[in-house]
């Protein structure tokens, strides 16, 4: 009962409550921080677009329509650059996964020769790069100029992730769990499909998740590296409307007028910046258990 009483009464101090309190109002003003932005792109996205250039519409939609959403919808460009945007996100993040994953695992092994003086040249490469001039000529000398594997290929391992998977695996897997598989005759690469992989789906979607997101969003290396309109991603499409004001003529063709055209224009910003943020909306849920759990584990000092 005296335990009870003192935890009782630390609890409902006068201290903790101010500071509960605090820590509330922070916390819901950076909610509200957060979520309003969305909360305006997804409301401006239905309303006239003449209020909202007024500023008229800030709480709740205004003048509610859907043509942003139907002419999106009969966009060409915007379904192929979708296509697009899928299977370079898919491919990168499968190469990269696999890539970092393994990379990361065979760093973590004590008995890997010069395993420091390679974690310290992946460091080297994590912090200094040749820049975007020799970066363009090495794509080029591959020939994979316009082509998808110029989005694919050139950043597909960050070291950053790299390192978190090797001290995750050397955190994790202790060492006489190798020696005892290896007394019975399993060989490292057995070990490492029967064995470590299974035991990491945390850092693995972790992983997978900022590959993904990273992929998604990127856009500059199709603007440096791509030509053909068809190999675009929709992030392309999108950074086209967004900083240069402009739309192709096949979105807003039969509009009556010049100011029917940058009304439907103005419109379909928010529209393509819901529809291209929603795929990873509908991701984020299906990893988030792993989310927290993978990156505090990879971010224990090994």
């Amino acid at each position: 009962m005296a335990t009870k009483a003192i935890k009782s009464h630390i609890n409902n101090s006068r201290a903790d409550r101010v500071f509960n309190f605090f820590n509330y109002i922070v916390l819901a003003l950076v909610l509200v921080g957060v979520l309003y932005p969305l909360w305006y792109i997804l409301i401006a996205s239905i309303s006239d677009p003449n209020l909202v250039t007024l500023g008229k519409v800030t709480l709740y939609p205004k003048g509610v329509t859907f043509a942003g959403y139907k002419k999106v919808l009969e966009y060409r460009d915007v379904w192929i650059g979708f296509r697009n945007s899928i299977f370079y996100t898919v491919a990168f993040t499968a190469l990269s996964t696999a890539l970092t994953v393994s990379s990361g695992y065979v760093l973590s092994r004590k008995d890997l020769v010069g395993r420091k003086l390679l974690t310290g040249f992946f460091m080297v490469c994590m912090f200094f790069n040749g820049g975007l001039i020799p970066t363009y000529m090495v794509v080029r000398s591959l020939g994979m100029i316009d082509t998808v594997w110029a989005v694919i290929v050139p950043n597909c391992v960050w070291v950053y992730n790299m390192l978190i998977a090797r001290t995750f695996f050397s955190t994790t897997l202790p060492d006489e769990m190798l020696e005892a598989t290896q007394i019975d005759g399993c060989t490292n690469l057995r070990f490492f499909f029967r064995f470590a992989i299974p035991l990491s789906p945390s850092i693995i979607a972790v992983i997978a998740l900022f590959y993904a997101v990273a992929q998604w969003n990127s856009f500059f290396d199709a603007l440096v590296y791509l030509k053909t309109k068809d190999l675009y991603p929709l992030q392309i499409h999108l950074r086209n409307i967004l900083l240069m004001n402009s739309v192709d003529s096949s979105v807003v063709g039969d509009a009556a007028s010049m100011d029917e055209r940058q009304r439907l224009a103005d419109m379909l910003k928010y529209v393509l910046i819901i529809v291209s943020s929603t795929p990873m909306f509908i991701l984020y849920p299906f990893v988030q258990k792993y989310f927290v759990k993978g990156v505090m584990i990879g971010a224990v000092k090994g």
